[in-house]
């Protein structure tokens, strides 16, 4: 086993500094008593080769455009980008390395963008950082395709393991970037064997390099050269210049390297080492055996001259951005900023026609597009259904101006892209499928809500009304799964009206936005409103002295309506809430929620999906909690009691126990 890092042109302070990341892998994780050290140990010098040889970035401006992107998919490895950012002059301070992993810290046990300043996405979940990385490379290519390389000229780099291509989203999101041609990704795929039950083989067979190659990317087989830096240094060469296929550098690591006895074993994968084996894996690197968070002057030196190394290149392109006639469009871009004209689109709908929301939002995407140069997204393999059309010209391998993304059968791996495309910046994209495969993008999109990602999930086909299709396709539980998501605002609008807001809404706030969609026409509302979506729910049709409230969302709503008209046959006085968005509705003081849903009031909700969590707003809930059945749309929800009669006998019910 070799002691040290091997280059004829590695520098014995290069060398040190290698075994300082290592040791700092082995201290933190110590203090914390909770961590992975042994991945990080091994990828220390795959690390200094990226940050000191290979990427431009600035330190001093972690938020500069077009620094390359860094992204460690093995999250569980947090600890080695921590330590790069801090010895690269980032903003992490050793006392944040010795505070690894406890509360408040800026080092959490998995990375998160928004958090700490070099982070890009968050990731941790495996798999999950490869596919952004997908979507930020695709990203990347709009916007230099766009605007020029004088204003976006990066690579995206991504280190993924084992476990990140062992998750079924890794498969998805490849075969993506190889389709598309996306020749400024290049990931590492650390090649160590070692999973926490014990070696891959227990579980794992396959050959990846084969699987990328099929993919259509260029794959460079490394073999055991992870100490070897020279050879990183021509890999990550020739991976660039690589330019029509993404790049797959495989490289054979041994975790917890160089640890005198759990070099190689699965147990070094997590917390393992203990005060003993720590010391005399610091001696076997020529570092002080009990000293923790030890840094030489020399080795700080070196990363903080590596770390300010880009700033001649961002100066150069701050001087090109000034120079360029599309710096404010680029401007506007990177504020991720939408405009959009909702009185004009609002206008086509007239009262009473029928108009599917998801046509509805189909003509917002197409307003919106027009407008903005940086929407971008399209569907997985349902463009036509989703109302996701934005732009007749498609992203592809050989038009990088393209908008319209065919993103296949990948419902999983679009997700994952939209979140990593957000978290680069200068897009707002946008990808739809059925409401029922929300279940396949779940993982994605709550990484989207805990990271703030700017992007829109548009969702479809959003209950039993999707009729034949039966119960495989007719979504119960996945609306109110979604809205247990913290930070996902889910929009659920009552028609086309409603619609228009929605889209108004997105484009005038930030964060992750759930769109959820009928398939079928709906009524468009006398008194749907706009600006309902960014009051969260407000009165339909209301009344002075309600003796009955009734509240629904979607496709709902008019059956409340109509139940009210005929309730009102009887003389009872009845108000309808719409409630696109239970989150906007929570922002409001609780004086204006009483208001509208007045607590001595009797109310009643109405949702073509499951009960659970309604009783916060109804005293009687009306849903669906069992799965549909196949038949045309109208005839399941009339049998499964999402019409008029069933409404109207709840209120009397209601009414008469009062």
């Amino acid at each position: 086993m070799s002691q040290e890092p091997s280059s004829p042109a590695a520098s014995a302070t290069e060398l040190t500094g290698i075994h300082t990341v290592r040791a700092l892998a082995l201290d933190a994780p110590r203090a914390a008593n909770s961590g992975h050290q042994g991945t990080a140990m091994a990828l220390a010098p795959l690390a200094h080769v990226l940050f000191t040889r290979v990427m431009t970035y600035d330190a001093a401006e972690p938020g500069w455009p077009d620094r390359d992107r860094f992204i460690l998919s093995a999250g569980h490895a947090s600890i080695l980008q921590y330590s790069m950012l801090y010895l690269t002059g980032h903003g992490l301070t050793l006392d944040d390395l010795r505070q690894f992993r406890q509360w408040g810290s800026a080092t959490p046990g998995h990375p998160e963008a928004g958090h700490t300043a070099g982070v890009e996405v968050t990731t941790g979940p495996l798999g999950q950082g490869f596919a952004n990385a997908v979507g930020m490379a695709l990203a990347e290519r709009y916007l230099r395709s766009v605007y020029g390389e004088e204003l976006c000229n990066h690579f995206t780099y991504v280190i993924a393991g084992d476990g990140d291509l062992s998750e079924g989203v890794s498969h998805e999101a490849a075969s993506l970037a190889g389709h598309l041609g996306l020749g400024k990704l290049i990931a590492v795929y650390d090649d160590n064997h070692i999973s926490i039950d014990g070696p891959t083989d227990l579980a794992l067979s396959d050959n990846a390099p084969e699987r990328f190659s099929a993919y259509g990317w260029d794959v460079l087989e490394l073999g055991r050269a992870s100490e070897d830096l020279d050879a990183l240094t021509d890999a990550f060469t020739e991976a660039k210049a690589t330019t029509d296929r993404p790049s797959l550098i495989v490289l054979r690591t041994e975790i917890g390297f160089p640890s005198p006895t759990l070099t190689g074993h699965h147990s070094a994968h997590g917390l393992a080492f203990g005060d003993d084996e720590i010391a005399a894996t610091k001696t076997v690197m020529n570092l002080p055996a009990n000293e923790s968070f030890h840094v030489p002057d020399d080795v700080l030196s070196m990363y903080r001259t590596a770390g300010s190394r880009g700033a001649e290149a961002r100066a150069a392109w701050n001087d090109r951005l000034a120079a360029s006639p599309s710096a404010d469009s680029w401007r506007q871009a990177l504020r991720q900023q939408l405009t959009f004209d909702d009185a004009e689109v609002a206008a086509r709908f007239e009262v009473g026609a029928s108009v599917a929301t998801r046509k509805a939002s189909q003509a917002c995407v197409s307003a919106l597009a027009d407008a903005n140069p940086n929407l971008i997204g399209g569907s997985a393999d349902l463009t036509g259904n989703t109302g996701t059309e934005i732009d007749d010209v498609r992203q592809s391998a050989e038009q990088g101006t393209g908008r319209q993304i065919y993103f296949g059968i990948r419902e999983h791996g679009m997700a994952a892209a939209l979140v990593g495309a957000a978290n680069h910046g200068g897009v707002v994209p946008i990808g739809g499928t059925f409401l029922v495969f929300a279940d396949y993008m779940r993982p994605s999109v709550r990484l989207a809500a805990m990271s703030g990602a700017r992007c829109v999930f548009v969702w479809t086909h959003d209950s039993v009304g999707v009729g034949e299709d039966g119960p495989t396709h007719q979504p119960i539980e996945q609306v109110m799964s979604l809205r247990a998501i913290p930070g996902l605002r889910v929009i659920r609008p009552a028609d086309a009206v409603e619609t228009v807001g929605a889209w108004r809404y997105i484009a005038e706030t930030d964060g992750a936005v759930g769109l959820v969609l009928s398939r079928q026409g709906l009524p468009v509302l006398a008194g749907s409103r706009v600006d309902g979506v960014g009051d969260g729910a407000y009165a339909v049709v209301d009344v002075e002295n309600p003796e009955l409230i009734l509240i629904g969302t979607g496709s709902e709503v008019s059956v409340c309506v109509d139940a009210a008209k005929r309730l009102a046959t009887d003389g009872t006085a009845v108000r309808v809430i719409s409630m696109p968005c239970w989150e906007t509705f929570e922002e409001r003081p609780q004086h204006e929620r009483d208001a509208l849903l007045d607590p001595a009031v009797p109310r009643i909700s109405l949702e073509a999906g499951v009960t659970l969590g309604w009783d916060r707003y109804a005293d009687v809930t009306i849903g669906i909690d069992r799965f549909g059945a196949s038949a045309p749309g109208g005839t399941v929800l009339d049998k499964l009691g999402v019409n008029v009669e069933n409404v109207c006998g709840a209120a009397k019910n209601l009414l008469a126990d009062r």
